[in-house]
């Protein structure tokens, strides 16, 4: 663990040293200051690591290709832990250095930072897809290029409900049985279970106890022991890849006999290399592509990879990658929009930038990405997975929107 830390603290300096030398190379050119958290040690570093690599190469195609309309960006990339007081301070740093805008990370942080990045007109572009972060009437500066937590858990239950309930031997005989798996004192992990549940007595589920399983888990017998008592037909796992593949691996080994739908960052190319059989057969959500699979992008970001993180081969990267390719170009096309339109000012970087998006196609196989001024859901439509031979198959793309307009609009906004 310590030789790993090592190593991202290297990676942080030799970015800083990449991107200060790129910036040299635009003499004269004032700088556009962005900050950014990320979690490479702390309790989602699993994924973060990877997320954190994605944010530094999307700077440099970034600057390569004419930065804010001439002018370069200058990121500040920063550690955090997973740690809500190292946030704070770390956001309080970025204000000092007049950065422009933040990239961050965790929910436990980004939904404690809202009202502060409301008051100050921020723009926070952050990993977490909390829905409680996508109504503007209550938090207008957060945004995130990817569909939402309670979204993606309303889609992943329904296509199940979809799919496989009909062959499951016990349809049309009694209702299916269902059950979360998750940490519940992480802000991540809890965000999107009322809404899932909500879905689960829409679609006319039983509903069993949750089981608090540890972002830090690696022995979750006994919490498979408590739902074999429950028999659930599915299980929805909230947690970040590590802990859901061990959840996964003791299901297998004690014999659960349920189906799995997993959040986007416990669903990645590591699982099946985690799991094993044992993740044969789970579903789980797509916020955009796979890392390697055929976009209109996915060359540059394989490119840009393979020049500033050599060391790390093609086969050892994941998705998380391609998510903060995703929040970095967006905000990248909100910056370079609002400078058109009058400067970097934060509510012309809202209104003139992210809220001028309609439809707008990132190139990284997402759904294409709008925002207005009473909704921060990129789209309704989402895509579901299957893991299948340890790859990832589509199974189906939900359009949550088109199947239940009036909840999309109204009651599901924020939640």
């Amino acid at each position: 663990m310590r030789s790993k830390n090592l190593w991202f603290k290297l990676f942080l300096l030799v970015s800083a040293v990449l991107l200060a030398a790129g910036l040299a190379g635009v003499a004269g050119a004032a700088s556009v200051k962005i900050g950014a958290l990320n979690d490479m040690t702390g309790a989602t570093s699993d994924v973060g690591k990877d997320y954190a690599l994605g944010i530094a190469e999307a700077i440099h195609y970034a600057n390569d290709n004419g930065g804010i309309n001439g002018k370069p960006i200058k990121l500040y990339q920063f550690d955090y832990g997973y740690r809500i007081p190292e946030a704070l301070t770390k956001y309080k740093l970025f204000k000092r250095l007049k950065c422009v805008s933040v990239l961050g990370w965790g929910t436990g942080d980004t939904e404690a930072l809202s009202p502060t990045v409301t008051k100050e007109k921020m723009p926070y572009v952050s990993a977490s897809y909390s829905a409680h972060l996508t109504n503007p009437k209550k938090t207008p500066y957060n945004l995130f290029a990817a569909t939402d937590y309670s979204s993606n858990a309303r889609a992943a239950l329904t296509a199940w409900f979809d799919k496989k309930w009909p062959k499951n031997p016990a349809y049309g005989k009694r209702k299916p049985r269902f059950q979360c798996a998750y940490m519940f004192a992480s802000p991540y992990s809890s965000a999107p279970i009322k809404a899932i549940k909500d879905q689960a007595k829409l679609l006319g589920f039983d509903i069993g106890p949750d089981q608090d399983v540890s972002l830090f888990a690696i022995d979750t017998k006994s919490q498979v022991l408590a739902m074999k008592k429950f028999k659930p037909d599915v299980v929805w796992h909230g947690n970040t890849v590590m802990s859901v593949a061990a959840t996964l691996r003791d299901a297998y080994s004690l014999g659960l006999k349920a189906d799995h739908i997993i959040d986007n960052w416990g669903f990645d190319e590591n699982l099946p290399r985690l799991a094993g059989k044992a993740s044969e057969g789970a579903m789980g959500v797509g916020v955009c592509a796979f890392y390697g699979e055929k976009t209109p992008l996915m060359a540059k970001v394989l490119a840009y990879g393979k020049k500033y993180n050599p060391g790390i081969p093609a086969a050892k990267r994941s998705v998380h990658t391609i998510q903060a390719w995703a929040n970095t170009l967006v905000l990248w096309e909100a910056l370079k929009r609002a400078d058109k339109a009058g400067g970097l000012s934060g509510e012309n970087i809202l209104k003139k930038g992210f809220e001028t998006m309609r439809k707008f196609d990132l190139g990284l196989g997402g759904a294409p990405v709008t925002y207005t001024a009473t909704d921060h859901r990129i789209s309704g439509k989402v895509p579901i997975y299957e893991v299948a031979n340890g790859k990832f198959k589509i199974v189906e793309v939900v359009d949550l929107q088109a199947r239940w307009p009036k909840k999309w609009a109204g009651a599901w906004l924020g939640w």
